[in-house]
């Protein structure tokens, strides 16, 4: 399984980091390294990502767990488990604020061969991290 992931510590409340996340995201999705986010995030929803990391192609995905305001995931991939992408949110408290993470995990019979074709999504994600980050102590 090729694994992607960041974290950051965030001065402000898990409520106010979620209201980013889920508010502000799909209005300014590029300051956080997305070009273009089509549907409301919510769950159960089917959104459609473009990022800058493949600028060309859209991501379908669906948002399988919403649990406010500490996780969010988000999933996509080919039909039968073929190949999953599967991008969790994670918020929790710390002593000045709270800590957010962001995962995403590749999985499948085809994701060795898939994967290899990924580049390296460690900078969008530490840019997405930078700029909630900026978002939520802001606020």
């Amino acid at each position: 399984m090729k694994t992607f992931e960041t974290e950051i510590e965030i001065s402000a409340t898990a409520e106010t980091v979620w209201q980013v996340l889920v508010q502000q995201v799909p209005a300014e999705p590029v300051a956080f390294g997305i070009l273009r986010l089509d549907g409301k995030i919510a769950k159960g929803a089917k959104i459609k990502l473009w990022s800058e990391v493949s600028p060309k192609r859209a991501f379908s995905l669906k948002v399988d767990v919403f649990d406010p305001p500490r996780q969010m995931v988000w999933r996509g991939g080919m039909p039968l488990g073929l190949f999953t992408g599967r991008r969790a949110f994670l918020i929790e408290p710390s002593q000045n604020g709270c800590r957010f993470r962001m995962r995403e995990v590749f999985s499948g019979p085809m994701a060795g061969m898939i994967t290899k074709s990924i580049p390296d999504l460690t900078p969008s994600f530490e840019k997405f991290a930078r700029t909630l980050k900026l978002k939520a102590e802001q606020r």
